[in-house]
């Protein structure tokens, strides 16, 4: 009879032992070098003045985690999540779903209205959870936040781009969200038509469209399923959809809009993401 697999607990980290096993986790989930990992003493002292720091265990093993602290941001005191990591034979278990709500339940406790956190807005898995499943907002893009290069696979060829998103703790969307209200499909969110901001071309190329910009309708941004495969077998091609993205988030944002919504779709047999964006107005970004 085969042994049951132990049930994976997620627990906040405390020890000194445990989070030394940080470093090397780093390392197995993004390839980092050890000169680019968060060391030891950096976690030590940021737990101590107001980070949490919580684990996901299957037994012993610690295989996920979360880490945030306390800052400051557009004129308030905000929690950040500046990391998040899930070892690479863990994904798919929805083990950062359960981390997140787990650092939301911790940052509620201590009275934050808020969360913050950056993502690399080509990595489609990471837009699902942020936006579909948990409900965040964001319309501030940060063009290589972390330089233009790193020892981790994930910033080869394209750089650090990022979206900077707002998880509002209690906003009826992040409620709705996060208690699995069915969300309708993309298709039918704006009823009345959606411009395209980026369309996948049939070769695969970013289709970078003119849009009327300020409006009140809402833009398409469309993104490959698997940008690191591009990154690996076709960087000219990846480096054509940085480009791209970049331009149209920047313009985007930049007329009020902001990214509401995203969705994993089917178009001519092959699997593509597709952002949302609306006027700034009818989401609840503030």
């Amino acid at each position: 009879m085969a042994v049951p697999k132990p049930t994976i607990q997620i627990q906040p980290l405390d020890s000194v032992p445990q989070m030394k096993a940080l470093e090397k986790l780093q390392q197995e989930v993004w390839g980092w070098s050890e000169l680019d990992v968060t060391p030891l003493m950096d976690f030590i002292i940021l737990k101590e003045l107001g980070g949490t720091l919580i684990g996901a265990f299957d037994g012993e093993r610690l295989i996920g985690f979360a880490f945030g602290f306390v800052g400051y941001d557009k004129g308030q005191t905000v929690f950040h999540s500046h990391l998040l990591g899930v070892h690479p034979l863990y994904r798919e278990c929805g083990l950062g779903v359960r981390l997140k709500l787990a650092q939301r339940s911790a940052a509620l406790a201590r009275d934050f209205e808020r969360i913050t956190w950056t993502f690399d807005p080509l990595q489609s898995i990471n837009a699902h959870l942020n936006f579909h499943k948990l409900g965040v907002v964001a319309n501030r893009y940060k063009v290589n936040f972390y330089g233009d290069q790193g020892s981790s696979m994930l910033y080869r060829h394209i750089g650090t781009d990022r979206l900077w998103v707002d998880w509002v703790l209690k906003s009826k969307r992040v409620t709705a969200r996060i208690e699995n209200v069915e969300q309708k499909p993309l298709a039918t969110i704006n009823p009345d038509g959606a411009e395209y901001l980026i369309q996948i071309r049939s070769d695969g190329l970013p289709d970078r469209r003119p849009a009327d910009l300020p409006g009140s309708r809402a833009c398409l941004i469309e993104i490959p399923t698997n940008i690191g495969f591009l990154q690996q077998h076709n960087p000219e091609l990846a480096v054509a959809w940085r480009q791209a993205t970049r331009s149209a988030f920047v313009d985007a944002f930049a007329a009020s809009y902001a990214v509401d919504d995203f969705s994993r779709l089917d178009k001519n047999g092959n699997p593509i993401g597709c952002y949302l964006l609306t006027p700034a107005s009818k989401n609840e970004l503030d």
